[in-house]
């Protein structure tokens, strides 16, 4: 069998919400091949999140948090698929969590699939450029891009940012562990942050006139 890298098992554990025992086994039998690994999970009935994926999630809860003394707040909106799920305390938790991220953290989008096309090819562009001073093989350079978009999309992207409650950890991960437990799918929506003055120009007074 072939050897499991530890990446391969974050990737498949990101990806299904499966144990890592069961990530490294399924990993191994697959020959290190992640959708082989996924249906392996998927077959013996361990991939929670992957299960549960296709599942609708027209319940849910729109959550706030206020911070530093009024100054951010945020709204964000998580679903579930029931009403009874909705208002436990796990979920309620969860979703004041993540709040607590967007406000501390200032994602811009919720996955890598909202960044604009345009956005990424820009970013793409910046990479490129900067990497090509390199002069390491065209190969080289190309995953030295991707790599590039990959840390862009950690910082701009909620699911993909590392959870300020526990480094070391996504927050897709997060997700996916609460749908492991709550036993329902589980998708963040969508969120708003708000801070206090943010785009008005301080040298005008409340009636958009420059003060004197």
């Amino acid at each position: 069998m072939s050897e499991v890298q530890a990446q391969q098992v974050k990737d498949l554990r990101e990806k299904t919400g499966a144990g890592f025992m069961d990530c490294k086994k399924a990993l191994r039998e697959s020959a290190g091949d992640l959708e082989g690994a996924v249906r392996y999970l998927r077959e013996r009935g361990l991939a929670a999140a992957a299960k549960k994926a296709g599942r609708a999630t027209a319940e849910g809860l729109v959550g706030s948090y206020i911070h530093a003394g009024g100054k951010i707040g945020v709204l964000i909106e998580v679903n579930c698929e029931t009403d009874f799920v909705a208002r436990t305390e796990p979920f309620q938790r969860l979703v004041r969590d993540l709040a607590m991220q967007v406000a501390a953290a200032s994602p811009l989008y919720v996955a890598k699939e909202e960044i604009p096309a345009a956005e990424i090819e820009r970013e793409r562009e910046i990479y490129a450029a900067q990497a090509a001073q390199s002069g390491k093989p065209p190969q080289v350079v190309a995953k030295m891009v991707d790599g590039k978009i990959d840390k862009y999309a950690s910082e701009v992207c909620l699911l993909e940012q590392e959870y300020i409650k526990e480094p070391g950890k996504s927050v897709r991960q997060v997700v996916i562990d609460a749908i492991g437990k709550l036993g329902e799918n589980i998708t963040v929506r969508r969120f708003v942050r708000f801070r206090l003055g943010e785009g008005l120009d301080q040298n005008k007074g409340d009636d958009g006139k420059p003060q004197s």
